[in-house]
C-alpha cells in the first residue's frame, strides 16, 4: 500500500476551501491553508487555530499565498492579476508575502505555496529578471523563518518553471504539482511533466480537468471532480509513488458556493484515492 496522507484545502476565515468542521467530518489529517485575511493574522488567531488542529490530530502541510485583486475569470485576466508578475502590485504583494510567512511560522508551517503568475518567456528580458529577483527576495525571507517556497504548476510549461527555479538559485524553492492546471491552461501532459520535475516536488494537488474545446492557452479547460477528467488519477498516484513522493495528496475542489456538492465530491475523491493506494505495492 502507498502509505501517504490525504489532505484538503481549508481556511481560518471564509475562503475557497471546505469549512474546518467538514475537514474533521471527512476524517482527513492534513490540510493546506488558504491565506487568512489580514485581520486574522494575529497571535491569538494562530493559537486558537493550533488548538483546533491539535484537538483533531490535523497538521498543516502548506499555507498558500493569495492576494486581493487576483482573478481567474479568464486566462487573460489571470495573466494580468495573479501572482508576482503584474508589476503594479509586485512590491506590495512581496511585503504581504513576508507578513504571511511570519504568520505561518506561528502555525509551525514550513512550506509556503504560491502561483508566480505568467512567467515571461524571454529569460533575457528586464521583466523576467525583476520577477526572478522578487522570488529570490521571498526565498531569502522564508529562509529566516526556516521555510521553503513551493511554486504551483500550471501557468507556464514545466520546462520554463525548471529554468526559472534554476535562475532564482535558492536552495529552498520547490514545486507543488497540480496536474489539472496543465490541462486547464493547455500547456502540457501531466504525467510526463511530473516525471520531469520529480526531484523538486514537495506538494501535490489531486485535481482533475478536461481540455478546452476552443483554443488551448486562450480558453479555459473545465475542472471536474478528481478521477473524472483527463489526468488519469490512478496513473498519477502510481507515478507519485514511483518518483518517491512521500507528502500529502491534497484534494482541491474549490466550489464553496455549493458546499454540499463540494463535500460530496471531496468525499468521493478520498474514497477513490484510498482505493488506488491499496492497490499500489
Amino acid at each position: 500500500m502507498y502509505d501517504v496522507p490525504i489532505g484538503v484545502f481549508t481556511s481560518i476565515d471564509a475562503g475557497l476551501g471546505v469549512n474546518f468542521d467538514v475537514v474533521c467530518e471527512l476524517g482527513v489529517k492534513t490540510i493546506q491553508l488558504h491565506t487568512p485575511r489580514r485581520e486574522s493574522r494575529t497571535n491569538d488567531c494562530a493559537s486558537a487555530f493550533l488548538y483546533k488542529l491539535n484537538e483533531n490530530g490535523i497538521r498543516i502541510t502548506a499555507v498558500f499565498l493569495g492576494f486581493e485583486g487576483e482573478s481567474y475569470e479568464t486566462i487573460e485576466i489571470t495573466s494580468q492579476t495573479v501572482g508576482f508578475v503584474p508589476s503594479k502590485t509586485r512590491a506590495a504583494r512581496l511585503v504581504e508575502a513576508f507578513e504571511i510567512s511570519d504568520f505561518a511560522k506561528l502555525l509551525d508551517v514550513t512550506y509556503i505555496g504560491s502561483h508566480i503568475g505568467f512567467v515571461p518567456h524571454d529569460r533575457r528580458s528586464s521583466e523576467y529578471a525583476e520577477v526572478v529577483e522578487t522570488i529570490r527576495s521571498l526565498c531569502k525571507y522564508l529562509q529566516k523563518n526556516s521555510q521553503s517556497l513551493i511554486l504551483e504548476t500550471g501557468q507556464e510549461s514545466v520546462q520554463l518553471l525548471i529554468k526559472f527555479i534554476e535562475d532564482v538559485a535558492c536552495n529552498n524553492i520547490f514545486i507543488n504539482f497540480d496536474p489539472a492546471n496543465l490541462i486547464l491552461y493547455g500547456i502540457g501532459e501531466p504525467i510526463e511533466a511530473l516525471k520531469m520535475v520529480a526531484k523538486r516536488v514537495r506538494g501535490v494537488h489531486c485535481k482533475d480537468a478536461v481540455a478546452t474545446t476552443g483554443t488551448p492557452g486562450v480558453d479555459w479547460g473545465r475542472e471536474v471532480p478528481f478521477g473524472q477528467g483527463e489526468v488519469n488519477a490512478e496513473k498519477f498516484i502510481k507515478t507519485l509513488k514511483e518518483i518517491g513522493y512521500k507528502g500529502a495528496l491534497t484534494i482541491e475542489r474549490e466550489i464553496p458556493e455549493q458546499p454540499e456538492r463540494q463535500k460530496e465530491e471531496i468525499g468521493n475523491a478520498i474514497n477513490l484515492i484510498n482505493s488506488i493506494k491499496t492497490k499500489i505495492e
